[in-house]
């Protein structure tokens, strides 16, 4: 039986500091995954201005698998899920931060949740009663769970995390979802919009970190 092939789509803007950490984390997890799928890694360079491109060339780019797309200005996290989108060919597609916020070391955990309950859609849930924070700033987490109420609310849904970008998709979701925001409203969006059209989703109890190199794009 052929193996499946799984995209992994990662925005970066600014993020020099911390993509010799991410290629040091992810990298194992990759040869690891091997085994099971063919690998497509696609990075989308949202218009860096500092040494961002060049590292991931240098790094990543020794990958036969790798794609790395430059936007020619900052368009911002939603627009580099939108090119991410468009060019994933995997039957699954991993959405991840590059700051590593999100382990990981966790991304075949979040295959197995996927599979184990059929589900079109599962995404990392750090609110969740099993879900841990970890050292990341009181307003931000007072932010994103008041979101996640209220989208909890509006959508009368027992989900416990509307912003998170760590993810794992079916093809056909990413491929037909049309979504607007260009901010960090996207990850509950394309949330959102897959509820609408009934796709099955899932929770993955995880933990969110503060980050450790760089500074926070969270605006």
């Amino acid at each position: 039986m052929a193996k499946e092939t799984l995209s992994f789509v990662i925005p970066c803007y600014n993020e020099e500091e911390g993509i010799l950490n991410l290629y040091q984390r992810l990298v194992p997890v990759l040869e690891k995954l091997k085994k099971d799928y063919n690998l497509e890694l696609i990075f989308i360079d949202d218009g860096s201005t500092d040494k961002t491109n060049e590292l991931l060339h240098m790094h990543f780019g020794k990958l036969s698998y790798t794609k790395i797309i430059k936007h020619d200005k900052n368009m911002n996290i939603g627009a580099g899920f939108r090119t991410g989108f468009e060019n994933a060919k995997g039957d699954m597609v991993i959405t991840l931060d590059s700051d590593c916020t999100y382990r990981p070391e966790e991304i075949p955990k979040l295959l197995e949740v996927m599979k184990n309950g059929d589900y079109d859609l599962v995404t990392g849930s750090p609110y969740h009663s099993e879900g841990k924070v970890e050292n990341v700033p009181r307003y931000r987490i007072f932010l994103s769970k008041s979101i996640s109420v209220l989208y909890r609310i509006a959508t009368g849904r027992k989900i416990h995390t509307f912003t998170s970008m760590f993810r794992a998709y079916k093809k056909h979701v990413v491929k037909n979802i049309s979504f607007k925001s260009n901010d960090y409203l996207s990850p509950a969006e394309i949330l959102i919009l897959a509820i609408n059209k009934g796709y099955k989703v899932g929770e993955m109890p995880t933990t969110l970190h503060v980050r450790q190199f760089g500074h926070s794009k969270f605006n």
